[in-house]
This record gives C-alpha cells, structure tokens and sequence, in this order.
C-alpha cells in the first residue's frame, strides 16, 4: 500500500522517524521497509520534536520532504501523524558525496489533533526564540556530518504547501 502525502482533509501524513529527546538519528530504508538507525547526534544534541518524513514526496536531495512535528509532546518511531504544514525552513547544504551545493528545506508542522496549537496557523505565530532554537539544532545536528549547512529563512504554510505538491511522486 502508498500512503499518500495529502490526506482527504487537506492536512498531510508524517511518519515519525526520530522522536523528541532521541539522542540518534533513525531513517525509514525503503529497502528494508524498516527504520533504522542513521547515526547518533552530537554529544548533548536531542530531537527538540518529532522528526520525520512526508510519504509519496521527493526532495531535491532524492529523499522525502523531512518534517520536523513542532509540538509539545511526542511519538514514536513508525507512528503516522496527520499534520498540517505551518511554514518551511529554507535550507541549502553541501552534499557530502558530491561536494555539491543542494537543497534541503525543511518543513514545519503541527499535529491535526493539538490543541493547545490551535492558535498557530503559520511558523511566524511561532515566537522567535522558537524559530531560533529549531534552527540552532539544525545546524549543531549537521555539524559533523560535513554540510556547511546554510539557513536562507523560513516561508508560511502556503509556499510549504506549494513545495509538497511540487515535490509529490
């Protein structure tokens, strides 16, 4: 069975890959159609939220949309999270094999079922601080894994929604 990137609401699935407070990165293997583990994080690094994928989604990087599920609490490895996409993180990095400079945004978003975000409609209603901790953990994550990570800003819900579609397979 696909599993579909937009839901029939309008809101999109996450599959959870690492959730909030992991100290390791875990990845879906398509081959294996198992999470696995990637790689641990920096010593003192932990997943500030639930990190995961949309499915039937390919970025410029070749691997699906990652989404990052800004809330208060927490999943697990494999659970599907209906979301809607509050904004994007703009993300440009070198691709460790090639050398090359890619993109690799990073979309915001928040479960269909949380209440106590019912009052964020956009990553912008999100506070400062927030943004900034999301991107600081973005860039201590990606400190030893050779990047040069490159933060070009955040857009709303819209462009995140026109980027999931431009990216549906």
């Amino acid at each position: 069975m696909t599993l579909a990137a937009f839901r029939e609401d309008g809101s999109i699935n996450v599959i959870v890959e690492s959730p909030r407070g992991a100290t390791s990165k875990f990845k879906y293997d398509a081959t294996l159609d198992r999470i696995v583990l990637s790689r641990p994080l920096p010593s003192g690094v932990v997943y500030p939220h639930d990190w995961g994928f949309v499915p039937s989604t390919r970025a410029s990087d070749g691997d699906p949309v990652d989404a990052m599920i800004v809330w208060d609490g927490f999943s697990y490895p494999g659970v599907l999270v209906p979301c809607r996409p509050i904004g994007i993180l703009i993300v440009e990095q070198t691709n460790p094999k090639s050398g090359a400079r890619e993109r690799n945004d990073r979309l915001a978003a928040l479960p269909v079922t949380a209440p106590r975000h019912d009052s964020i409609a956009d990553v912008f209603d999100l506070s400062e601080r927030v943004r900034a901790e999301l991107e600081q953990f973005f860039v201590a994550a990606a400190f030893f894994e050779k990047r040069d990570l490159r933060l070009l800003g955040w857009d709303g819900p819209e462009q995140a929604r026109a980027f999931l579609r431009s990216s549906l397979v």
